[in-house]
């Protein structure tokens, strides 16, 4: 169970983090303690139950960002920033699961924030 605990944390830690820092911060230390797989799938389901902010959408984003931000074009960093500034997230979900495929940055691609459809 801890196994299972662990993917479903590495799959999920970006889309919980998107919702709620708070739920994120609790998970990490649910995580840490070692908590039965059943409370951690519970805590994350809670997370994704709640409605993002605009701070913790910026936060995770941010924090996916940094895998490219050492690879990526000018434009593409142009890019980024421009849907940044304009505050649409949907759109940099989409551009950054983009990315992931084109760099082929594993982690990411596995993450289920980047794999939702997004409108």
């Amino acid at each position: 169970m801890k196994r299972q605990a662990e993917i479903r944390w590495r799959e999920e830690k970006y889309r919980v983090m998107f919702h709620s820092q708070k739920h994120y911060n609790a998970i990490r230390v649910a995580m840490r303690e070692q908590q039965p797989y059943e409370t951690i799938a519970v805590m994350i389901d809670d997370a994704i139950a709640q409605t993002p902010t605009s701070g913790s959408m910026r936060n995770a984003i941010q924090h996916m960002w940094g895998y490219f931000k050492k690879h990526v074009t000018s434009e593409q960093k142009a890019h980024y920033d421009e849907l940044m500034t304009n505050e649409q997230y949907d759109d940099v979900c989409c551009y950054l699961r983009q990315l992931a495929n084109d760099y082929n940055i594993t982690y990411l691609q596995n993450s289920t924030i980047l794999q939702e459809e997004r409108h």
